[in-house]
Formats: C-alpha cells, structure tokens, sequence
C-alpha cells in the first residue's frame, strides 16, 4: 500500500457527520485484563500492522478528496482504561448489577454521536478491568462487521491448541453428479430473473416512499439520536441446531428468523397496541449481506504485505430487505415460524438482490457523491422496521492474551431505527445484542426473553418431531 491512498466510497459513506458509524465488538474473559499486558500484544499484533489502522483520516480542502495517510500509532491514545461505570447500568430496578448490565449499559451509551477522534487513526480499545471486558471501536470506513471480526480473531488463539489460530466453519459446498435437468435450469433462471426485478423493486420503492405500517417498535428520521438502552439474548447453539434439524433443508439463519418473528409476535401481544392483533401486519428488516469470498484467517499475514486491500478488505456488501408478518398464522405448531423464514429465505438467496443494491448504492456515489449516497440508504433505513447482522465466530473455545474469552458480542452506532440486533455465535452460544431506543421500546430485556422462550418452544416442538420419528 502506498503511504497514501484514496477512501473507498462506501469509506466516504460511513465518514459523513450524521452518518459516522463505529462498529463496537465486546469481548469478556475468564480472568482479570490489564491496559499493560494488553498494550504489549497489541504492539506487534496484526491489527497495528494493517496498514489502515495506523493511517490517519485527511480532508483536502481545496478539492473535496479523502485520503488515508500512513503514520506511526501511539498506543496511549487508543488504548483506555475505563473505571467507575456503574452508572452506565440500567439500576431503574434497584437491584444489583451484574457485569452484563454494566458493560450494555456503557456499549448503550457509546451508540448514540460517540464518534472517534479524526486527529488519529480512527479505532479505541476500552480496558473495562473490573468487568474484565474489552471493547474495540472501530469505524465503519476502516472495514465492515466481517472485516473487523477476522482481524480480531488473528490476534486470538485456540485454548486446547495455543499455537493455532482460531479457525471458523465454512459452508460446505453441496455436489451433486446428478444429470443436469435443462428444464429445471431453465425455470430456475426464470425464477432468478424475476425475483431479482421483484426484490430490487421493492428495495427502491422503498427507498422512494414505501414504510411499514407504524407500530410499537416503529423508528424513523431522528431516533438514531434518541437514548439507547442494550439487551442480550442468549441462545445454545445445540437449540437452534435441533430446530434446524426438524426442518427439511433448514438453516441457522432460517432458525434466526423464525425466532425473531415469533419472539416479535409476543412482544406485541403482550403490549396489546391497536397494531399488535393485525393479521397482515408487516415489519420489514434490513440487513447487509458480505459480498466477499471468505478468506481464512491464515492469509491475515499476506494482507499486511499486500500493496492493495482494496480486493477483500474494506466495505463490500449489498443490502437485502426481510419482510416479516408477526401474526402470520402457524397453527399450533411453533416451526411454522421458521418453515415460513425458510421459504422467504430460500428466494432471496436464488435473487441477486443484494448484488444489485450493492451496484445501485456504488452508483449513487460515483454520480452523486458520499452526501447523496448516505442521505439514500438513509432514507431506506427510516423506511423499515429494524436491522439485524449474524457473524458466525469460531465454535472452539479461544484466549487472548493467554485469557480465555468467555463471549464476543458486538454492536454499533445507533440508527433511525428503534430496534437493531447484532448476533455472533461463539463455543456453542449465540448471542444476539439488542440495542434499542428506551422511548420506543423500554423494556429490551423482556424483549430478549421473548426471543429465548421462542427458541424453547421451537425445541420443545422440535423434540416431539424427533421422538415421533
């Protein structure tokens, strides 16, 4: 890379005042952390070798151009120690707070214009030794949710086996020798094509004038600035498993969603809002796909050497839209919820629909510039009801620091929504932070053990299927 080089366009995107996203990873341990021992691995660690993380953010005044400038790093400046953060814990209850509560509390209140520093290369590490936690922020221009997590798990090592990377599972690539059916490629590319023209439709209908419905998780233009509070619902990994199993052909992600939308169901019954009985309520999610290949940790190396990391590194997703109906008829049977996501899944992975957003977004800003292109996603987020990510993280047990890491959960600056979900599955758990905004939705940890309970119930269901088998 040379000492200098151009911001990427979605960099430019992310760097825009009103749209200056951090991504906010949290990882716990076992044991103590200390500022000393963490800031002699980050010294030589791969993350202060990248060449984005020790260049500097410079504006050229006279023309407009954005810039990365190499430089040396002082770790002083980002690494902090944080002390004395139980007032960031939600104590409305007056009980006690655990260190989950705390440590929400602080991730809550750094999502809403907690921006970084532009005078440094734009990432912090925040030492929360008495949580033993450790919070890395960085900005959405230096590398997206994917980008961030492999390079966090390249500075990590597997416990059993402590000269080891971490290493995450990959999809295995179904073969088939079956002969190929022309007419079932045919139907298949027809189908392709028109759900693709479907899908793009909406995304730019959407974009236009079409909203959800207003009900009790509704945001919009100006709630990205409201206060936050942040929530964890935790699954086992083996539960969502058992439900995949029950369904032909299903996934985890189905699983995901098929909780989210039964988990949304009974937190609107239970609110009883004019909204919350309607048949053909509809909430529709929005959620940025990787457009990347995956690339295994083991070439981290090379991308340090790298001239470029312009071809995998960075920013590089499309969006996809995700309608869910809450109240959508299932019957007595709870994995009717996740046969449904399946179903709605299954064609928006056949569409190139996050392709096409992806080329659609890259064209806004080569015609109109960073401003345009952040007030057009804009405006498709203050359209829809929520966001939501998953990250699949390594399944075997890892340290940092010869620490074992207990949970790597992650969040981010808040948005025009009023509910935003992030998940990452990690040594048998998944774990899905729920940020939202306390005005609209007040109660996010009654909100999380909806999620939990309809993951049980989805098991319970998925264990009668099994035994009658």
């Amino acid at each position: 890379m040379n000492k200098e080089e151009p911001v990427t366009p979605f960099g430019r995107v992310f760097l825009q005042e009103e749209g200056n996203h951090v991504i906010n990873c949290a990882m716990y341990f076992k044991k103590s952390v200390s500022v000393e021992s963490v800031k002699a691995e980050f010294e030589n660690s791969i993350l202060v070798q990248h060449p984005r993380f020790h260049s500097v953010l410079v504006r050229n005044k006279n023309n407009g151009e954005e810039y990365w400038k190499r430089g040396d790093i002082n770790l002083d400046k980002h690494i902090f120690l944080v002390q004395d953060i139980d007032q960031y814990g939600d104590s409305s209850t007056y009980n006690i707070l655990n260190n989950d509560e705390i440590v929400n509390g602080y991730l809550a209140d750094l999502a809403v214009s907690s921006p970084l520093s532009i005078d440094k290369p734009l990432w912090e590490l925040h030492v929360l030794k008495d949580q033993n936690c450790l919070v890395l922020r960085v900005n959405h221009a230096l590398g997206d949710g994917v980008s961030v997590m492999s390079i966090v798990l390249a500075m990590c090592r597997k416990v059993d086996q402590p000269d080891q990377l971490p290493s995450i599972p990959k999809k295995n690539k179904k073969s088939s020798n079956r002969r190929i059916n022309m007419c079932k490629m045919i139907r298949r590319l027809v189908m392709q094509i028109w759900l693709t023209i479907v899908y793009v439709m909406g995304f730019l209908l959407r974009i236009l004038f079409l909203k959800d419905a207003k009900c009790k998780i509704s945001g919009g233009n100006g709630v990205a600035l409201w206060p936050r509070k942040l929530a964890t619902a935790k699954f086992k990994l083996d539960d969502m498993k058992s439900v995949k199993n029950a369904v032909l052909y299903a996934t985890i992600n189905d699983v995901l969603f098929g909780v989210i939308t039964s988990g949304l169901s009974r937190y609107l019954d239970y609110h009883q809002t004019s909204d919350s009985t309607k048949e053909g309520l509809r909430i529709s999610g929005v959620s940025m796909v990787n457009l990347r290949e995956q690339h295994g940790l083991q070439d981290m190396a090379n991308l340090v050497k790298s001239i470029s990391v312009s071809s995998w590194w960075g920013n590089k997703f499309g969006y996809i839209l995700f309608p869910i109906y809450p109240h959508k008829r299932v019957g007595n049977d709870p994995l009717h919820y996740v046969k449904n996501a399946k179903e709605m899944l299954d064609k928006k992975k056949l569409s190139f629909e996050a392709r096409i957003t992806y080329a659609i977004t890259k064209s806004v800003m080569s015609l109109l510039g960073p401003r345009a292109t952040f007030l057009f996603i804009n405006r498709g987020v203050c359209n829809t009801g929520f966001m939501i990510s998953n990250v699949v993280g390594p399944q075997e047990e890892i340290m940092f620091v010869g620490n074992p890491i207990t949970s790597l959960r992650a969040t981010s600056s808040s948005l025009p929504h009023a509910l935003t979900m992030h998940m990452i599955s990690y040594f048998g758990k998944a774990e899905m932070n729920i940020l939202v905004a306390k005005d609209i939705i007040p109660d996010p940890q009654f909100l999380a053990k909806c999620f939990e309970d309809a993951l049980l119930e989805m098991k319970e269901a998925s264990t009668a299927v099994s035994v009658k088998t």
